[in-house]
């Protein structure tokens, strides 16, 4: 049905909140870069409206840190647009302190915590090779 993928992987040491929290902020960085997945308003019975949101489903994997890493680096090596969550921005509490912090790194001492990207579906697999459903 869609040609291509969005997959969003998770450290698989992750707290319940911090995996859910991280999946949200990833998942609006896709719809950002990627505004064309975005659908229509939900209106109900009623005739309440809510906010449309993604006609394309996300897949989310979990993997070790070593796995991310690698995937963060194919992520790059290939050019695909991405979204990345580093440990550091866990405590911070806003945009510009997650800019902040997240530019303090580079890809070889980023502690990833998460990562989505949006490609075509065989690129997309092969990016994340290694990772697996998450639980």
């Amino acid at each position: 049905m869609f040609d291509t993928k969005v997959a969003i992987v998770l450290r698989n040491d992750l707290e319940s909140w911090q995996s859910l929290n991280v999946t949200a902020f990833l998942m609006s960085g896709i719809i950002a870069k990627f505004p064309e997945i975005i659908g229509e308003d939900y209106v109900d019975r009623n005739g309440n409206k809510y906010n449309p949101m993604s006609v394309q489903p996300a897949i989310v994997l979990a993997a070790d840190q070593a796995t991310l890493g690698k995937i963060h680096n194919r992520i790059i090596d290939r050019g695909v647009p991405s979204s990345l969550y580093i440990e550091e921005m866990f405590a911070t509490g806003h945009d510009a302190a997650n800019r902040e912090v997240f530019a303090r790194f580079a890809p070889d001492d980023a502690k990833v915590v998460g990562l989505a990207l949006r490609a075509e579906k065989r690129v997309a697999d092969k990016i994340t090779k290694g990772a697996k459903m998450h639980p």
